[in-house]
């Protein structure tokens, strides 16, 4: 019998909805799932094994660790996948040391609470401190690992072979280079690999390998043929790992056919570019700077047609013309040869270039070279090249014109040659030039409006030429450019007398040198207003600058002032700056040095005020000034007494304050100056006797005090020191005689005692001073025979002394 079954429809709507509130089920856990227990507590384990400065695992609490930062789970299963505690204060300076850094910084040790974690894939501890300890064994227990990244965490000791366990890993970075002060670091190789055989173990999973600075010195011959084993891998770092071997040829099971990338810098090779480089067919980008390889550029590169990136700089002997072959590589767009010993002409090897109308290289830098002749035109059809370095070498003649093609430059350095030509007005259609360095050549001619007039991304304009050489800077005075300048640098220029109009409107500049321009024009205060807050250097030296200077700025990011050698005069400029060598001398300023100097400038290393006319007495603020290492005084008209506040927190090891009208007594609190060892105050007026300067004053090599008023005896004490290599007592009232000493510091080269009063014999003991060249000790009172075995032989030495007798004098005894 047949049964019917009848179905309300009402069934079927139930059903629907009993299916999307399942489906709907499984989308609630896909988006949000939910964190197993026992993985839970093995990552609370792993974080109370660390340090945390920075409190970046203070959301590592609560029952979701899926919801952790630096945690992922897998959206179907729950399974944590992912780890990822990198530092995110890592820096692109990682030659520095910052603070920002290590308070980012993770520490402490790794748990094996991590081996729990059946199911992850992805390990990043990058960027952390980890104090030097070694990586630990367990890590090649997690064999699901496909991702693990150790670099930049300060690990030292042996890479442990049980990462040779994890067949699934294809990536492994362990760069040992560190963020860590380098005054905390053991040693400057801190992680090493006496074994390199373990990577036979990822052979068919690992694609990227980075053992930037782990040590591979002890199996420098033989490393790479277990490397060459890695037939899967894409990327290859072994840069500063002391390798010392490189083979000319790699055994055949070598296998690096996949291989893009491969650096092999800053390592000591001492040999010729291997040529199984060039069986290495997929390359795009090769690195070996800083690698010491030697000889000429092999023609094998002809081979490498993916190669996008090729840098061989700073290897000092690769020799030879730069060949063609360059030009005929498709996809070639940046090349550094910078730094070697590459010599001739580059005419054909830019000709290649030019004949190859698709190239697309965007680098180019062949500075510190021996490279020489005239530029050829073929070098404007680069018309893709953003940077181009020619510096320091010993091209001639001008700038091509076909220049103004290279329409995408955005930097041109060609400092440091020999270039003799006019600079040619095509530059100024380059729109994309920010960076243009034309110092240090022998240029002439007149530059132009046209020279500038499209330049409107130029941040940076640097030129200089010699001296004697003729080169005007000839702009309307209404122009406006349309530049805003951050840097410029022109020396020895025609660009005066007055201020040019076109510099005034130059407003966000932070380092400024015009030394030797022929400017005899006040300062416009509203450009110095304008660039105070910003510029960091500030040389205006050489001119004829005339006028006073305004009063009372700012100046909180300056490090450097010089407006030395101009016609400046009024006040000492009450500048408040940071600035660290300050250089006013050879001007017309006048007037006293503000009482509170060291307020207005905290920073000062370097004070020279010499030949000015300033007056009053020196300041004894400038004890406080502990960072001052110089302070030039000499040539004013000061007066008073010198400061005896000095004291031994104080850097200062150069005095010079000759010249002067300084007077009472040279104060011995000098002698607590640690570091002084120069110490002038000749021709002042300073009275009393010699201070006992020794033993206390151990360094000074430099002494001075010529042309005062000083009277009594010389110190014995002044000769107790070996670091004394000039004594000038000369014009002054000093009596007695000449002491008898051991002349314990036979270094001295210059003694001048004369125009004393000083009387008795010469003492035997001056034969001893066998680095003596210069001895004065005319117009005294010295009696007696001139000691037989002194070596010096000029009478004009002993002239004055009335008594005295024997050779050289005609006078015998």
């Amino acid at each position: 019998m047949d049964l019917k079954l009848k179905l309300r429809p009402s069934f079927f709507f139930y059903f629907l909805i009993y299916i999307f509130l399942l489906q709907k089920a499984d989308l609630g856990s896909a988006f949000n799932p939910k964190c197993i227990s026992t993985e839970r507590k093995a990552l609370l384990t792993f974080k109370q094994s660390l340090t945390d400065p920075s409190g970046r695992l203070s959301s590592w609490s609560g029952p979701d660790c899926c919801n952790w930062r630096g945690v992922l789970c897998d959206d179907r299963t729950s399974h944590v996948i992912k780890i990822d505690l990198r530092n995110p204060n890592q820096t692109l300076k990682i030659f520095e040391y910052h603070d920002d850094h290590k308070e980012g910084s993770l520490g402490g040790k790794i748990h094996p609470s991590l081996t729990r974690l059946k199911f992850l894939s992805y390990l990043d501890l990058s960027s952390n401190d980890f104090n030097f300890t070694e990586i630990p064994e367990f890590i090649g227990q997690i064999v699901t690992l496909r991702y693990l990244n150790l670099s930049f965490s300060s690990f030292s000791g042996e890479v442990p072979v049980s990462l040779g366990n994890l067949s699934k890993l294809e990536t492994l970075d362990l760069n040992a280079q560190s963020f860590i002060d380098n005054d905390e670091a053991p040693t400057s190789f801190t992680l090493r690999a006496s074994n390199v055989g373990w990577l036979s173990g990822l052979s068919s999973s690992l694609t990227y390998l980075n053992m930037g600075y782990v040590s591979l010195s002890g199996i420098s011959e033989t490393c790479l043929q277990d490397f060459s084993r890695l037939s899967n891998l894409k990327e290859l770092y072994l840069f500063n790992c002391e390798l010392k071997n490189l083979p000319l040829s790699l055994p055949s099971s070598a296998n690096l056919k996949l291989l893009e990338v491969l650096d092999m810098s800053q390592n000591s090779f001492s040999s010729p570019i291997p040529n199984w480089i060039f069986d290495l067919t997929s390359l795009r980008k090769l690195f070996f700077q800083f690698a010491n390889l030697k000889g000429s550029i092999p023609s094998g590169f002809k081979n490498l047609k993916l190669l996008e990136t090729l840098d061989l700089s700073n290897n000092l002997e690769l020799t030879g013309e730069i060949p063609a072959l360059f030009g005929d590589l498709p996809q070639l767009k940046y090349l550094d040869l910078s730094v070697n010993y590459f010599e001739g002409q580059i005419h054909r090897f830019l000709e290649a270039f030019s004949k190859n109308k698709g190239n697309i290289l965007v680098y180019l830098n062949l500075n510190h070279n021996h490279l020489n002749g005239t530029l050829p035109e073929s070098l404007g059809t680069l018309r893709n090249l953003q940077i181009l370095d020619l510096s320091l070498n010993s091209f001639t003649g001008s700038i091509p014109s076909s220049v103004g093609n290279m329409v995408s430059l955005k930097k041109l350095d060609l400092s440091y040659n020999s270039m003799d030509g006019e600079i040619d007005s095509s530059l100024g259609k380059l729109e994309e030039l920010v960076d243009l360095n034309l110092m240090a050549n022998r240029w002439e001619g007149v530059l132009l409006k046209p020279h500038f007039v499209k330049l409107r991304s130029l941040k940076s304009f640097l030129l200089t030429t010699e001296p004697n050489r003729s080169l005007v800077i000839n702009l309307p005075s209404t122009w406006v450019p349309p530049f805003r300048l951050e840097k410029i640098n022109i020396e020895n220029c025609q660009m005066g007398p007055l201020f040019p109009m076109w510099l005034q409107v130059q407003n966000k500049l932070n380092s400024v040198t015009l030394r030797n321009n022929g400017i005899a024009d006040k300062l416009p205060n509203s450009w110095l207003s304008g660039i105070a807050s910003d510029v960091t250097e500030l040389i205006l030296a050489n001119n004829r600058i005339k006028g006073t200077l305004p009063q009372n700025l700012v100046f909180p990011k300056l490090n450097t002032i010089d407006l030395s050698s101009n016609n400046i005069e009024g006040p000492f400029p009450l500048w408040t700056t940071t600035a660290v060598d300050i250089y006013l001398h050879q001007n017309n300023f006048s007037g006293p040095l503000p009482l509170n100097i060291d307020v207005l400038m905290p920073r000062v290393r370097r004070l020279y005020l010499f030949d000015n006319t300033f007056i009053g007495e020196i300041p004894s603020s400038l004890c406080e000034a502990t960072r001052l290492n110089i302070l030039d005084i000499r040539n004013n008209r000061f007066s008073g007494s010198f400061p005896k506040c000095w004291h031994e927190s104080s850097e200062l090891y150069y005095i010079d304050a000759s010249e002067n009208n300084i007077s009472g007594e040279i104060p011995e609190s000098l002698c607590d100056l640690p570091d002084l060892t120069l110490l002038h105050l000749n021709q002042n007026a300073f009275e009393g006797n010699i201070p006992k300067l020794y033993p206390n004053c151990v360094h000074i090599e430099h002494i001075d005090f010529s042309g005062n008023n000083l009277n009594g005896k010389i110190p014995t004490e002044i000769f107790d020191s070996s670091f004394l290599r000039i004594l000038n007592l000369s014009r002054n009232s000093i009596e007695g005689s000449i002491p008898q000493v051991n002349w314990k510091f036979g270094h001295l080269e210059t003694l001048d005692l004369s125009r004393n009063r000083l009387s008795g014999a010469i003492p035997q003991s001056l034969v001893a001073m066998s680095f003596l060249q210069t001895l004065n000790l005319s117009y005294n009172k010295l009696e007696g025979r001139i000691p037989k075995n002194l070596k010096f032989k000029d009478p004009s030495i002993y002239i004055g002394n009335e008594l005295l007798c024997g050779k050289p004098l005609p006078k015998k005894c």
